[in-house]
């Protein structure tokens, strides 16, 4: 499961546009967060099987926090 989400998240930390990085990631752990949390699963190893550096493991935390007040028609 955390390979599959990584792969998700390369891709979209790989299709957004230029200034907007950050922002995927961001959208990314809203998305993603309830699976995440509801699957225990490990931020540092989704972020193992991307291609986004581990040291963007706190923009997903931050993403994953908003998932519980943000929904996403993305």
């Amino acid at each position: 499961m955390e390979k599959r989400l990584g792969d998700i998240l390369s891709e979209m930390y790989k299709s957004a546009p230029e200034g907007y990085k950050v922002t995927y990631i961001h959208l990314f752990g809203i998305k993603y967060g309830e699976e995440i949390k509801r699957n225990n699963l490990s931020v540092k190893g989704i972020l193992a099987h991307s291609k986004v550096k581990p040291s963007f493991a706190t923009e997903v935390s931050k993403g994953i926090k908003l998932s519980k007040y943000v929904s996403t028609n993305v």
